[in-house]
């Protein structure tokens, strides 16, 4: 490996496909652009976790390069680096960067395949099974994470650990840039405080606690005084102007919905409110990450417990079984404050 002197040239390799991966894994990224020459890293992410429009901007990242190994449901295409040969096409354009280390985010042994075909002459991976082992070329390994909690952030924070990038654990964070947050101050005057975010969105159904509880929910916020912004992306217009017609008209003022913001706009919203609610997606991850205390609507899934002083699990047998009336009272100081 190069010595401090001579930092190594450093590509990271995400394997996790959503948003809140991306947010989990965003200071761990800049933590190994910092160990890394001129202060870059490149990071190969899937598109699905915008990792451009969230990091692109960035004066740590050298360039975002699309792993298109999955491609959302309902594209109607094969990925660019599905299977063996896309594996391989990978790993050429990771071997085309001329770099001097590439660092796995990933335990499975296909990623390891395309770090060994790549020809990096550093490559660390989780390597918890002999057969991504081989393909590394250097320890330490970790344990798969066996806990009540999502495997991904425990794995990826024991692996930065167990290599001395990072002296402790540590909550992820990350940060808005000024221009996105001078332009959401300006769209959100209008809405009184506390503010309450609702982010409505998830990529899969059975994540969804309601539009019908998150319309009872908004009605109740927003006659115990509190301005309640409805947060999603465009596929989730159609859901908020069925939420929005939910509304009663006397109680319009206090309520707002924005579905056209960029992903960094949606990360100022957010941090420009008091409090978040919303189901198990990216959003409520940004919605932690940049500070605001988040209740994520999770039911019998495995709890986000990476920074449990901003960001809480309400847990049930299902998410049908989690009532309007338990979540106001999660917020009542909020309410009463």
């Amino acid at each position: 490996m190069s010595s401090p002197q001579h930092p190594p040239r450093t590509v990271v390799l995400l394997q996790y496909t959503g948003i809140g991966d991306l947010v989990w894994h965003i200071p761990y990224f800049k933590r190994l652009a910092e160990l890394s020459a001129n202060g870059k890293v490149t990071v190969v992410a899937q598109p699905s976790t915008l990792a451009k429009h969230f990091i692109g901007h960035e004066p740590w990242v050298e360039a975002v390069i699309d792993h298109d190994h999955r491609p959302r449901r309902g594209e109607k295409r094969r990925g660019r680096h599905a299977g063996l040969r896309g594996m391989w096409r990978m790993a050429q354009e990771l071997k085309a960067g001329r770099y001097d280390r590439l660092v796995l985010f990933s335990g499975r042994a296909s990623r390891g395949l395309i770090a060994g075909l790549s020809g990096i002459p550093v490559r660390l991976g989780f390597g918890y099974r002999w057969l991504q082992r081989v393909f590394l070329t250097q320890g330490p390994y970790i344990q798969p994470y066996q806990g009540p909690s999502l495997a991904v952030f425990p794995e990826s924070e024991a692996f930065m650990l167990a290599h001395g990038f990072i002296p402790a654990p540590f909550a992820p964070k990350m940060d808005v840039p000024d221009s996105a947050m001078t332009t959401m101050q300006a769209r959100l005057a209008s809405l009184p405080r506390p503010r309450v975010a609702l982010a409505i969105g998830t990529s899969e159904t059975h994540k969804q606690w309601g539009i019908d509880r998150y319309a009872q929910l908004a009605c109740r916020l927003l006659k115990a005084g509190c301005g309640v912004l409805v947060l999603g992306g465009p596929a989730e217009k159609a859901m908020a102007q069925d939420l929005a017609a939910q509304v009663p008209n006397d109680l319009k003022a206090g309520f707002m919905v924005i579905t056209d913001a960029p992903v960094m706009g949606s990360a100022a919203a957010l941090k420009l409110c008091d409090h978040c609610v919303g189901n198990d997606t990216g959003m409520v991850n940004v919605s932690a990450a940049v500070g605001t205390p988040t209740h994520v609507i999770i039911g019998a899934r495995a709890t986000l417990d990476h920074d449990p002083a901003t960001l809480h699990n309400v847990k049930a047998t299902s998410l049908a079984a989690i009532s309007v009336d338990e979540v106001v009272g999660l917020l009542s100081p909020l309410i009463h404050h």
